[in-house]
């Protein structure tokens, strides 16, 4: 039986004091069919440098403007070959060497669409700062204001042509409105991994700025009117609140 090949897309922009420690978390990995692309938007820092450096260790490397961390996601997905794709953005880590391969087993073992599972949100002393436990999903969660931790995604590759890629309609909320079109409409079938496997340096896109917050929160809004969420300000409000019990 042939080892299910991974596909793991990084995107990067001006991430030179982080793109080492990301690729260097892939290629460290022990399961060995993995395929590595790097999507940069156009770096003017040392980023591509630095990529340049594992180029022998990376399948495929892009760099060139786009249109923003979601379209650059696209383009790592149309250039995919393996069986399922997963994301790791340029300032997260795996949180150790097994943890593509326990992925693998968990697709191979399960049947299943999609798997998600848990991760650390850490300080810039590389502290935990948050403890996000997904939890086993069950039907109907989206409306309570769940979703899982988009860095532990991984979907099959067949899901994007049959249920689309991510749209940039919804801005820093293009991954929730994407895993809620995957889980909640379309009704892929999903495993919970209950273990950490990435580790996240806080001050994401969409949580750089007091503006930022308020617009995810709208864009939140837009993809569960969309969705047919039911009671979608309730929902907003539960997801929002889900948060404070990741700092105990």
């Amino acid at each position: 039986m042939h080892e299910l090949k991974i596909s793991i897309i990084t995107v990067c922009y001006n991430a030179e004091s982080t793109i080492e420690r990301c690729i260097q978390s892939v290629i460290n990995q022990y399961y060995s069919n993995i395929e590595y692309i790097i999507i940069d938007g156009g770096s003017s820092d040392a980023t591509t440098g630095i990529i340049d450096r594992y180029k022998g260790q990376i399948q495929r490397v892009v760099s060139e403007p786009d249109k923003g961390m979601y379209d650059a996601m696209n383009k790592g997905i149309a250039m995919a070959t393996g069986q399922v794709v997963g994301m790791l953005n340029a300032d997260d880590v795996f949180t150790d060497n097994s943890v593509a391969g326990t992925i693998a087993a968990a697709f191979a073992e399960n049947g299943n669409d999609i798997l998600y599972a848990d991760l650390n949100y850490l300080k810039p002393n590389g502290n935990v700062l948050r403890k996000w436990r997904s939890g086993q999903y069950r039907t109907g969660m989206f409306n309570k204001g769940w979703m899982p931790p988009h860095p532990t995604f991984y979907c099959k590759r067949s899901l994007y042509d049959r249920f689309g890629i991510y749209s940039l309609d919804f801005g820093t909320a293009a991954d929730y409105e994407l895993m809620l079109r995957f889980i909640h409409v379309k009704k892929a079938s999903v495993f919970y991994l209950a273990r950490v496997v990435v580790n996240m340096n806080t001050g994401g896109v969409s949580n750089n700025s007091y503006l930022g917050r308020i617009k995810v929160l709208f864009l939140d809004l837009k993809a569960m009117y969309k969705h047919d969420v039911q009671l979608p300000p309730i929902a907003l409000l539960y997801k929002r609140l889900s948060k404070i019990r990741q700092f105990f």
